[in-house]
């Protein structure tokens, strides 16, 4: 059950929030700052890149660089295929997670390690294999780590982490927005450096200020009704999130939202992208979990049971209506079926901006359903 008294005490979400999340979603534009301060340093503006690599590999634990991969395979397009390399293992600890490069990969390629940890002695043989590879090699990791030593050891452009004190006292969700940010801001600065996206030093700028002010509009202090975060905290209490995406950027962030709700707040989701997932979910929609299968009895004693568990609709959508759209008809289907539905849009922007609020609003719901429910 969600505590919608906690959602309107600031004090109650900072005691509850024993992970960080809130205050890692409240600096996530300082820690864009930071890392992109920390990419500059390292070296990446003075990189002289040969060409465009063939490939880009992209390697790390968890969710951060599931996600990571996922948006710079979309900011980059079909130019360059960014793949990620899934671990093997029997546990996700670092010890015990394996990966390994593909037989093709070799000197037109380029390597990037991304990861909160740098313990994993797996990706710190990664690095190695790809210099004797040839590979070009990048990570984001904790200084001081050994994977810092083994990148360094390869030839390879090693950027530390943006980090918090506090980040060392609480352990670091994959799905954490300061993790992620933090992973995130110098591989962008980087593939812009290459040429395989647009992400200048004044575009970071704009999105570490873009994520400034979302966290103005859905920050703690500001009361329920008029923070979109919270209200779609709300809004997703007792309900199955069913997440519907438009534009090419809103997939990633409708994807990082249903793993954030995954892992921070417990709740299941299911995400597809518009106008195929009017198709595939349309069934879901017309099933057991649409509202208007289980209509409200006013004799039956509800007090000992449960509430049901129903669908509700949020639709993503990276650019502003009009022209080709399929949110018209995604607004029908849902309400056929007496099924409610929420919408996200950004304000104006370039793509990292809009995308920037995307990911800004949806971690803040994700943390304050999770906080609020007590996960």
């Amino acid at each position: 059950m969600l505590d919608e008294s906690l959602l309107d005490a600031p004090q109650g979400l900072a005691d509850a929030d024993r992970r960080g999340l809130l205050r890692g979603a409240a600096e996530a534009g300082a820690r864009v700052r930071t890392a992109a301060r920390h990419a500059a340093e390292a070296g990446v503006g003075d990189l002289k890149p040969d060409g465009r690599p063939r490939a880009v590999l992209i390697a790390g634990p968890g969710a951060a660089a599931t996600h990571t991969a996922d948006l710079l395979g979309t900011l980059a397009g079909p130019g360059s295929p960014v793949t990620r390399l899934a671990p093997t293992g029997v546990a996700p600890a670092a010890g015990a997670l394996r990966w390994e490069l593909p037989g093709w990969a070799g000197s037109v390629d380029l390597l990037l390690i991304a990861t909160p940890d740098g313990t994993e002695p797996s990706l710190s043989l990664l690095a190695e294999q790809a210099y004797r590879r040839g590979c070009s090699v990048a990570a984001v990791a904790p200084a001081r780590t050994p994977l810092a030593e083994a990148v360094s050891g390869a030839h390879g452009l090693f950027v530390p982490m943006a980090a918090t004190p506090y980040d060392q006292e609480e352990p670091l969700a994959a799905s954490s927005p300061g993790v992620f940010w933090a992973l995130f801001t110098p591989l962008l600065a980087l593939l812009d450096r290459i040429g395989l996206l647009a992400a200048a030093p004044d575009d970071l700028e704009k999105i570490a200020d873009r994520l400034d002010h979302i966290a103005e509009r859905c920050g703690p202090a500001i009361a329920t009704y008029s923070n979109p975060a919270k209200t779609l905290a709300t809004e997703l209490a007792d309900a199955l999130p069913v997440v519907w995406t438009e534009g090419s950027s809103a997939g990633p962030a409708g994807r990082r939202f249903a793993a954030a709700l995954a892992e921070l707040a417990g709740r299941p989701a299911l995400v597809a992208e518009l106008p195929e997932a009017l198709a595939a979910h349309s069934a879901l929609l017309a099933g057991p979990l649409a509202a208007s299968a289980d209509p409200d009895d006013f004799f039956r004693d509800r007090v000992e049971e449960t509430p049901a568990l129903h669908a509700r609709v949020v639709l993503l959508r990276d650019r502003p209506i009009g022209g080709l759209t399929a949110a018209p008809a995604a607004r029908d289907l849902a309400l056929s079926h007496d099924t409610p539905i929420s919408e996200l849009e950004p304000e104006e922007g370039g793509e990292l901006e809009t995308l920037a609020e995307l990911i800004a609003v949806t971690d803040f719901a994700a943390v304050y359903l999770a906080l609020a429910s007590g996960a």
